[in-house]
């Protein structure tokens, strides 16, 4: 399977993170996400049936980012691949990027990031 939608810097607000800064003032997050599926369907039917709403999935992410704090970026973006999958009964595997820019690190960095693959 080659096709993918794609979904790039899905920007929120959180408290997620293992420090008490983190968790009582919060940052900003940006998530991208990557869905395998097929698309040959929606190609010819030009379907929203036949695809994955992407406004879903970017609802989807907005609620995980300012839900429910978490220690680790790992366990969101688990969270929000494993409730794509079950949400999405066309996507057979989900791609989850969490970028943290403001991670308490003692380093200049443009960036950290963790990418997790869950598979149908």
């Amino acid at each position: 399977m080659n096709d993918s939608i794609r979904i790039n810097g899905i920007k929120g607000f959180g408290y997620h993170g293992v420090f008490v800064e983190e968790t009582k003032n919060g940052q900003e997050f940006l998530v991208d996400v990557e869905l395998i599926l097929d698309l040959e369907k929606a190609s010819k039917s030009d379907d929203l049936a036949d695809t994955v709403d992407y406004g879903a999935i970017c609802d989807l992410v907005m609620a995980a980012i300012t839900g429910t704090p978490y220690k680790l970026i790992e366990k969101l973006a688990g969270v929000i691949a494993d409730k794509i999958l079950a949400t999405a009964s066309l996507v057979e595997i989900a791609l989850v990027t969490v970028h943290k820019p403001s991670a308490p690190v003692n380093a200049v960095t443009s960036d950290i990031n963790v990418m997790v693959i869950r598979t149908r």
